[in-house]
């Protein structure tokens, strides 16, 4: 991911306001606005449904928040969004990507924001993977559900910051891991396209940030071994069938290191998979957190790959 100030609520509202003015306005110029909603001076706002339970793991129940925009005859693409926050409790929510789930939802997409069980440092509960269990499950409930939604299961991205740009490397590269659930047995894990934010690509590299070391091993069972440090990274299952990535990388600090995102570059290229990167040299980690950060090249890629206008 990485990570790990925890990405504290209080940081969303720095560009809250700049993010939504420019939700539309980006959106529009763009070209990736339904044509419905582009031509109304006055396009209805997303209908929201929130604490929608995809799944319950012991007493615990996995939720999400859907935002859809109006009906239409054809199913329309999805995009399931990961918040980040370093895997750890107490951490951030699904609510950190409001603004980003909403500006998809007006742009076309019917818009998945989850939360996913937080690994407690104090109680040593939700070891990985239970992190990538969870985002897994979030996929293949949203096909599961499909109809219910108005969503084509073929086209389903994932988007991520952080903790969760590493999360959603998963869903781009790796087949379901558990598998047991019968319920969703017959649907697939795997994300049509991904946008990653910043996110840690290989956990078996030497991290910048040596707290950070301590926080891994603890995830992974304080005393992992090579293994473990692969199946922890998403570059350990990238191969020809991989799905295309965004990959979006600040350049001010050092919460994630540069390295991260051209390693993944690099493995993306070596299998022939489609790959797009761009670096901001004057972006910090909390830039991510605005929408108005990361909506032209998300709308351009997403609209490539999903297209909202079929």
């Amino acid at each position: 991911m990485k990570r790990r100030p925890v990405l504290a609520i209080s940081a969303l509202s720095r560009r809250t306001a700049l993010g939504r003015a420019a939700t539309v306005a980006a959106a529009v110029g763009l070209g990736k606005v339904d044509r419905a909603v582009a031509q109304d001076a006055t396009p209805m706002p997303p209908r929201e449904e929130r604490d929608v339970v995809y799944g319950t793991i012991g007493e615990t129940d996995l939720l999400l928040d859907v935002a859809r925009p109006p009906d239409r005859p054809a199913p329309r693409p999805a995009v399931i969004l990961v918040h980040g926050g370093g895997l750890v409790d107490p951490g951030p929510d699904r609510f950190s990507f409001k603004d980003a789930a909403l500006a998809l939802a007006t742009a076309g997409y019917v818009t998945f924001n989850i939360d996913y069980r937080l690994f407690s440092l104090f109680k040593g509960t939700n070891p990985w993977p239970a992190q990538l269990d969870d985002v897994q499950r979030a996929v293949r409930w949203v096909r599961a559900n499909a109809a219910a939604y108005g969503v084509d299961p073929e086209r389903i991205g994932a988007f991520g910051m952080s903790s969760g740009g590493q999360l959603v490397g998963f869903l781009g590269t790796r087949d379901t891991r558990d598998n047991s659930d019968p319920a969703l047995a017959g649907f697939s894990s795997r994300a049509t396209c991904v946008v990653a934010l910043a996110g840690n690509f290989d956990m078996t590299t030497p991290n910048s940030i040596p707290s950070e070391t301590e926080i891994d091993k603890a995830i992974l069972g304080d005393t992992p071994d090579a293994a473990a440090y692969r199946d922890y990274s998403p570059i350990t299952f990238v191969d020809a069938s991989s799905a295309p990535f965004l990959i979006l990388q600040e350049g001010i600090d050092d919460i994630v290191p540069a390295a991260q995102a051209g390693l993944m570059v690099t493995a993306l290229q070596a299998a022939g998979v489609q790959v797009s990167y761009s670096w901001f040299p004057k972006y910090d980690h909390f830039s991510w957190l605005s929408w108005a950060s990361e909506a032209p090249e998300t709308l351009a890629f997403f609209g490539r790959h999903l297209r909202p206008d079929e």
